[in-house]
Order: C-alpha cells, then sequence, then structure tokens
C-alpha cells in the first residue's frame, strides 16, 4: 500500500517479459520520473507505461524476496537453507511456518500492488492517448490481463485484500478496506475474460517473444478456475490452450521432446512456454539498487548454488560459481525422483561428487548435499559487463508451461479418456509407461514435473493436503495457508491482519 500511493510513476529499463516481451520491445531508456496527469501523450509514452507494467512479473526469480525461492522453502521439497537459521528472516520462517506480520517480507505485498496501481494508471489514460485503436485494444488487454496475475498471487498468498480498481491518490489511500476473495476472483476472471479476445494468438518472435498472448491469458484463466474450484470451466478453457494431448496446439505451442531441455538457458521461450519471466546479464544490475525493481538479472540462480564450490581441473563435475545454498531439496524429494527420469535434470547431488572427490563445497544450514540442477548457476552464464556477477544471471524462468496445463486440465476432468491422455502425454515425455489416471497420479506427476518451479505449496493448499504433509514443519490448519499481512500496511489503515496471526 505504501508503495502504490505515489502520483510519481517511474518507468526503468525493464527487460522483464511474459508468455511467448522481447528485449526489444521491453527494453526503454529511463527517463526518471513524470507526472501521470502529464505523460500520457502518444504511443512512445504508452509503450514504456505498458513496459513498467510487466515489468514487476520480475517477482518470479528477480530478487532475494522472489517467489520461487519462497514458495520452495515451504513446502515439503525443500528447505530455506542459507548460511543460517536467520538467513533471510522471512524465508525461514515460512519455512517452518511461523511467519509473522513483522518477518514477512512486504515485497511480497508491494511489489504486485506496485504492479496493480501501474496497470489501473494505463488503463485510465489509454483512452486519451493519441495511438490507434487496434493498439489501445490490445494494451488494454495487456494490462487486465497483467493485473489479473497480480491480483492472483495476491489472493492466494493473502487472501483478504483490497481490490483497487483505480489508481490510489494521498487524499483516499487510508480510506482502504478490504473485500472477499470471491470479489477479487470475480474480477480477476472478468479481466481475463474481457482481456482474451483481444489478445494475439501468436507474436513476432524476433521483436515480441514475451508479450501475452491469448494462449497465456487462457491458461492463467483456467488456472483462476481450478483454484476456484470451478472444474468444468477449468476445463473447458484449458482445452482450448492443450488441444490434442502431445500434439501441436493452436497456438503453436508444444511439448519440448527432451525434459532437459527445459533448462537450457538459452532455449528461451519455446515451444512450450506460456507465461514466461526474462532476464539479461546485461543490465548491469548492483548491490546499490537489487530488489527495487531496477535490477533485471535472476536471483534465484544465485540464492541456490553451492557454497564455496570448487573441483579438480579433471573432473567431469558441473563447472559452477559459488552460491548462498538456499532451497536445499528434501531426503524425501531425492527418494520421489530418484528412479524417475526427470531426476538428473532436476538434481544435483554434490555429496556424491565430494564423496568422490569430484567436486568439494561448505554446505549451508540444513544441507542436505541435493541442489536444485535447473537452476543452477554455471561459470558459462555469469556476466561479462557491468554490475555484480552475482545478480545478472540470465536464465529465463517459467510462470506457466504446457505441461502444467495439462495435467490442470487432467485434474479439472478428473478421469476419462482425455484426463488419461493427459496424463500420458506429461509422462510419455520422458519415457514413463502409462498409469491409470486418478487424482493421486496426478498429485504424483505434478510433484515429480515441476519440482523446484514454486507450485508445490500452492498445489498443496488446493487440495486441502498442506496440513498433513507439511505436519512435520509446524504448519497450522486454518491458519498458514495464507501469509500475514504485514504490519506495516496495517498501520494507519482500515486494513484487518489474517485470521490467526498478530
Amino acid at each position: 500500500m505504501k508503495t502504490i500511493k505515489y502520483k510519481y510513476f517511474f518507468i526503468a529499463i525493464a527487460m522483464i517479459s511474459l508468455g511467448s516481451c522481447s528485449e526489444e520491445f521491453v527494453e526503454v531508456t529511463p527517463k526518471g520520473s513524470f507526472l501521470s496527469d502529464n505523460y500520457y501523450s502518444n504511443e512512445g509514452q504508452a509503450t514504456a507505461a505498458l513496459v513498467g507494467v510487466y515489468d514487476p512479473i520480475r517477482k518470479n526469480s528477480g530478487g532475494f524476496e522472489n517467489m520461487i525461492a519462497m514458495m520452495n522453502a515451504g513446502s515439503d521439497d525443500f528447505y530455506a537453507g542459507g548460511g543460517g537459521s536467520t538467513d533471510g528472516q522471512g524465508i525461514q520462517d515460512f519455512s517452518t511456518h511461523s511467519l509473522t506480520s513483522i518477518s514477512i517480507p512486504g515485497s511480497f505485498w508491494n511489489d504486485h500492488y506496485q504492479g496493480v496501481f501501474r496497470a489501473n494508471t494505463l488503463l485510465v489514460k489509454l483512452p486519451d492517448v493519441d495511438m490507434s485503436d487496434d493498439l489501445k485494444s490490445r494494451f488494454t488487454a495487456e494490462s487486465k490481463a497483467l493485473r489479473a496475475i497480480y491480483y492472483f498471487n495476491l489472493v492466494r498468498m493473502f487472501k483478504n485484500i483490497p481490490l483497487l480498481l483505480d489508481p490510489l491518490t494521498a487524499t483516499n489511500m487510508y480510506d482502504v478496506e478490504q473485500t472477499t476473495s470471491e470479489a477479487v476472483y470475480a474480477q480477476i476472471e472478468k479481466d481475463l475474460t474481457e482481456a482474451i479476445p483481444a489478445l494475439p494468438a501468436t507474436v513476432p518472435a524476433s521483436t515480441e517473444s514475451g508479450r501475452l498472448t491469448r494462449g497465456a491469458a487462457q491458461a492463467m484463466l483456467g488456472k483462476v478456475y481450478l483454484f476456484e474450484g470451478k472444474k468444468a470451466e477449468a476445463a473447458a478453457v484449458l482445452a482450448q490452450v492443450n488441444g490434442t494431448p502431445g500434439a501441436t496446439n493452436q497456438y503453436g505451442n508444444k511439448l519440448l521432446a527432451n525434459f532437459s531441455d527445459l533448462w537450457v538457458v538459452a532455449n528461451k521461450f519455446n515451444t512450450e512456454s506460456l507465461i514466461e519471466v526474462s532476464h539479461t546479464s546485461a543490465g548491469n544490475s548492483d548491490w546499490g539498487f537489487w530488489g527495487s525493481g531496477r535490477d533485471e538479472g535472476n536471483s534465484l540462480n544465485v540464492m541456490i548454488g553451492p557454497r564455496s564450490y570448487s573441483k579438480p581441473a579433471a573432473s567431469s563435475a558441473p563447472d559452477l560459481p559459488s552460491g548462498w545454498s538456499f532451497n536445499i531439496i528434501t531426503q524425501d524429494l531425492y527418494d520421489a525422483l530418484k528412479t524417475d527420469p526427470r531426476f538428473e535434470a532436476t538434481i544435483l547431488d554434490i555429496k556424491a561428487l565430494k564423496a568422490a572427490g569430484e567436486a568439494d563445497y561448505i554446505g549451508g544450514y540444513q544441507d542436505t548435499g541435493y541442489f536444485l540442477n535447473k537452476f543452477l548457476p554455471r561459470k558459462t552464464d555469469v556476466r561479462t559487463g557491468g554490475g555484480a556477477a552475482e545478480l545478472n544471471y540470465k536464465q529465463n524462468t517459467y510462470v506457466m508451461r504446457l505441461a502444467d496445463t495439462y495435467l490442470m486440465e487432467a485434474e479439472a476432468l478428473g478421469s476419462g479418456a482425455r484426463a488419461q491422455a493427459l496424463l500420458d502425454a506429461v509422462r510419455a515425455r520422458v519415457g514413463l509407461p502409462s498409469v491409470p489416471v486418478t487424482l493421486q497420479a496426478i498429485k504424483n506427476e505434478r510433484r515429480r514435473e515441476f519440482a523446484g518451479e514454486g507450485l508445490r505449496f500452492f498445489d498443496l493448499v488446493r487440495w486441502g493436503d498442506a496440513a498433513t504433509v507439511l505436519a512435520n514443519r509446524g504448519f497450522n490448519a486454518g491458519v498458514d495457508e495464507i501469509f500475514p499481512i504485514p504490519t506495516r500496511e496495517l498501520q494507519g489503515t482500515k486494513l484487518k491482519q489474517n485470521p490467526g496471526y498478530n
């Protein structure tokens, strides 16, 4: 709330993108600050503002307080890790389900509301911008779809939130009150439903890769329906995205033939990608503004790397830079994946490499020796330009990919030939045989397919399994399904703390 009260709107160089905005589209030279009342006069200024609406999607994997690292830590598959029990108090407390209104990182609230504020501002200004009606329609659709994504994260994390559809001002910001989660979900549905017809089916790969497409918005709408328990609606819209299981869909999306190719850094905006966050090693990100919204590197990479990693010159072990050892993999996830074809792409057993004399590292907090290979940094990806090397990794991350929509549609259907085919397609891609489609089979598949991608905690809550699966983490049913609202958002406002939190 504090970050969305200002009249000034800041546009920085943004290299963050969605779906299947390219670096060419979203690279905008910063102009400093400007009064929003005087700015939105032409297409160039509206484009710069749209880049600003896209920018907060970086929260997925940018900055220390990113969505993937945080949500992994709160699941049964990862420990918080890091350098000690107080290294990043918020991520540590979420891992043990002991978050308080003081320890919850405020950026999980603020950054998403910054995105909402920017979308609201652009939506108000667009009708008076000197640009074509077609372009206005597309910018409006993108802004609404992005607002829906930000609200979807907010309502899943905090549930009891304000629903803001107009820019706040200094005179009304303290009068804002929370609304029901049902009202928020209804607005998310409305934004996405209105956006879908005005979004392009595809975008030019050379100039617009990453901008939202019709399929990306449909995929998000299907996911929203599933989280609401509207299974028939979810299945119907996800079927439009998925098409024939295993084949190319109407938008040109298809499962990659090799699961491991999903994690090749150069393989950006591939055919399986539906909504994707773009990072660059050329953003000159540095400690002075890391996590402020101006940094453009992937912070997840360095966070999950092993500490003080080294290897003999003749070793065949991966050539890794050192990291901070967050998101340490649990023995339980290791055991669930050890016979799965996705194991090597997902988990790097550095403990075994050390025992064999192939590599060495210093174990951090809660060390098991198992590291998340999907996002481990490689020395070949270390930047050669300006800024801090640790903050300029360039691996993109997925908000949603086709395997996700396959398994969500299968879950929504529950049974039948199509649900079976969707599950089979995900398994066949990695060489696994068919198993009868059941909810438990889908749950098992989602855990192995998306391990470390930040989806597991939300899945457990949606299924009603969190209290059982996370019992040994201190999970308190009826409280820990959502975050506490940060204390500073309550001070001097009409907002009320979530139940169970002080």
